[in-house]
């Protein structure tokens, strides 16, 4: 990566009163705190817990995620307030070196209009900025932005871009990427991520290639927006998934609940068309069971149920509808069988295989499905977190 240049200074390291220069070096060593903003069930937590880092505070606005959030984490120990980041003051929030801003994609999405940061939901970024802005000297050293990649173009990118610029009369510097966490899972799940680093001097390196973590589409945007702040370093490609969605399902007994009646399952199938209908016809008449995942849709004004079948589900959502709930086929031997995945798939598909919790399946499915994929971040934090903490970043 490229090197650091950093002001070693107060508002860098986040402390009211400045060590000596020794005392700086050590504690950028060491300081591994987070403030988690839009904390949801804790799934970005997980992941930078695993790299080595430290929850002192969070935040979220949903009841019913602070529920799972606490009974995971422990309600002694989960550090989350309940309230809208609008409402929320900086004398509330210890001082952390890393804050974190999984905000809510709703506005940025097809689903939510592209209504942008004019949107209800998504203009909860600015409640995040006017919090970082009124941490004055102890604003964290590092933020970690998790969300859509309809954020970059949202409004033709006006949202990004003022986004990005806010972030840069912080005293920030700005790099982006975007992961797709079916490099780690069995679920396709693209999401951007941003970084920045209090500080840290401008760096765009001349002659920048695509990659996976930085398609074409978002190397344009870095270069025709030189007024942003950024500093771009080095990401190696993510790691080759070794696991498929049979790895990840739940052996329920033909005669549980869970799986749909005859008649239930049979108007899915006859909603496919021709072409998913014959896939899911050899699967039924294959040799060995064989796994799908299924969405409706609505197509031409008609409900419509496509079928994945490579083995990976599809993203995960918020069950506000029908049609955001992910069921599962399962085909062979001359049979068929369908039922929504399980909230322990949906925990499994998003990394977080032993997440502790005891709710009604909507409400597992709302917390999984605005979540955030636990290795993804794992990946972030030791590939790119942990080396500016050491010094290589």
């Amino acid at each position: 990566m490229n090197q650091l240049r950093f002001s070693f200074d107060e508002a860098t390291l986040g402390n009211e009163v400045p060590p000596g220069p020794e005392g700086i070096l050590n504690e950028m060593h060491s300081e591994m705190t987070i403030a988690e903003f839009f904390a949801g069930i804790g799934l970005m937590r997980l992941g930078l817990e695993r790299a080595g880092w430290r929850v002192v505070w969070a935040n979220d606005i949903d009841r019913s995620k602070k529920e799972m959030y606490d009974a995971h984490f422990g309600e002694k120990r989960s550090h989350l307030l309940l309230g809208d980041v609008h409402t929320l003051s900086a004398s509330e929030m210890p001082n952390a070196s890393l804050a974190t801003a999984s905000f809510p994609c709703t506005d940025l999405s097809l689903a939510g209009g592209r209504r942008g940061f004019e949107g209800l939901h998504s203009s909860a970024f600015w409640g995040f900025v006017r919090m970082v802005n009124d941490l004055g000297e102890r604003k964290p050293r590092l933020i970690l932005i998790e969300n859509v990649p309809g954020f970059v173009t949202s409004h033709g990118g006006a949202d990004f871009r003022s986004a990005m610029l806010a972030l840069s009369e912080l005293g920030y510097s700005v790099d982006t990427f975007i992961v797709n966490a079916a490099h780690f899972v069995p679920q396709s799940r693209e999401r951007l991520f941003v970084v920045c680093q209090l500080g840290a001097q401008r760096d765009v390196p001349f002659g920048l290639l695509p990659s996976i973590a930085r398609p074409q589409r978002l190397l344009q945007f870095i270069y025709d927006n030189p007024a942003i702040n950024w500093r771009i370093n080095n990401l190696p490609n993510p790691p080759s998934r070794t696991t498929s969605l049979a790895d990840v399902l739940e052996d329920l007994p033909q005669d549980s609940k869970a799986w749909w009646s005859t008649e239930r399952s049979e108007y899915l199938l006859g909603q496919m068309s021709a072409k998913h209908r014959a896939v899911a016809d050899t699967m039924i008449t294959g040799s060995t069971w064989s796994y799908g995942t299924v969405f409706r849709r609505t197509r031409n004004g008609a409900s419509t149920a496509e079928l994945r079948f490579d083995g990976v589900a599809g993203c995960l959502r918020t069950p506000k509808g029908g049609s955001a709930k992910q069921i599962l086929f399962r085909a062979g031997f001359g049979q068929y069988s369908v039922r929504l995945l399980s909230a322990r798939e949906c925990a499994r598909l998003m990394g977080a295989d032993d997440f502790v919790m005891d709710v009604p399946l909507d409400q597992a499915l709302f917390g999984f499905g605005d979540a955030v994929c636990v290795p993804v971040v794992e990946w972030i934090a030791k590939n790119y977190l942990n080396l500016i903490r050491d010094g290589a970043g």
